[in-house]
């Protein structure tokens, strides 16, 4: 029960039982809040009042419950709570001392929100800390990728306008399937709609996207994240086929995810088969495979691997004259 008798007070108290227990009845909010139930029932007239939209069913299942369209309470976290929040936006989240950044403008807001010891202490892990970012993330247009994800839940295709890691760009009517950020990185799963094949297309290199009418086709029953490792090398510029010499379960072990699709040729060869955007990422992924491989198909990444190779054979001196004596 609160000691604050102001009925602003209380009809704030009541606003924040009400989300918290959809139902209650004007018994319950009574009880909650030590008063009448004719005070319950005045503070849920002020809050009405106030514009907003408590709603009341009557019978044995019914009680008050706040609608649609209402501002939130204010904010109430501990400072453990506040710090994890800014840690985590820190860790995910780079730029957040560009006021310009949505993200940042938003963790703003949310520290103006905070009392002032705990905002002060969550303000002071913000100024102080220097995140290293992710070289490898890359963060998504939220325009873009909130289109997407609404597209998905509703199941409607879109026309997407892609760049591709090499600089081609193309138009594609896919059927949306689900969003998925994998390694710091989000990805668009569907199906084009002209050869009917699964794609991942990264949503960071979607330029734009249009959504269009009618109903996608259903995805297929499986796991979104799982769908994507599968399809990740399907569909890209530059054909690759790498006979690898270990089994095919020392392969799977050992081939980062999403290369391509692994078949087994005999009990000691693996036939690695897929496509990519960039031979040079590729061949740099090859590279770090702890067994023997051989590249048997894909000029592109023929040439890639000949050039890693050459580097790092000159990284040890290999294939170099040798130095002249020094003068004595």
């Amino acid at each position: 029960m609160t000691t604050d008798t102001s009925p602003t007070s209380r009809a704030l108290l009541a606003l924040a039982e009400l989300q918290a227990n959809p139902g209650l009845t004007a018994a319950g909010l009574a009880a909650s809040l030590g008063v009448s139930e004719r005070a319950a029932r005045r503070y849920v007239a002020l809050l009405r009042e106030a514009g907003v939209p408590v709603t009341s069913v009557r019978g044995p299942y019914g009680g008050y419950r706040v609608g649609r369209g209402v501002r939130l309470p204010p904010l109430v976290f501990g400072t453990d709570e506040a710090l994890g929040l800014v840690m985590a936006v820190l860790d995910g989240h780079h730029d957040v001392r560009d006021r310009a950044d949505p993200v940042a403008s938003a963790l703003d807001k949310l520290l103006r929100a905070l009392p002032e010891p705990v905002a002060a202490r969550a303000a002071a892990v913000r100024r102080a800390t220097a995140a290293a970012p992710d070289r490898s993330a890359a963060r998504p247009d939220p325009a873009v990728t909130a289109t997407l994800v609404q597209a998905c839940a509703d199941h409607r295709p879109v026309r997407v306008r892609y760049r591709s890691e090499s600089g081609r760009e193309w138009d594609a009517d896919v059927d949306a399937w689900a969003v998925v950020v994998r390694h710091g990185r989000w990805y668009l799963v569907c199906r084009r709609r002209d050869d009917e094949g699964v794609r991942t297309y990264r949503v960071d290199r979607v330029l734009a996207v249009l959504p269009l009418p009618g109903t996608s086709a259903p995805a297929p029953d499986v796991d979104p994240v799982a769908l994507l490792e599968e399809h990740l090398a399907q569909g890209w510029e530059y054909g690759v086929d790498v006979l690898v010499e270990a089994s095919l379960d020392a392969v799977a072990r050992e081939l980062p995810g999403g290369l391509g699709h692994l078949e087994a040729v005999d009990a000691t060869t693996t036939r690695l088969v897929g496509s990519t955007s960039s031979p040079v990422w590729y061949a740099q992924q090859l590279a770090a495979v702890p067994v023997p491989f051989r590249v048997v198909g894909g000029p592109e990444l023929r040439a890639c691997v000949r050039d890693v190779a050459a580097r790092l054979a000159a990284a040890v001196g290999v294939g170099r004259e040798p130095a002249p004596p020094a003068d004595r």
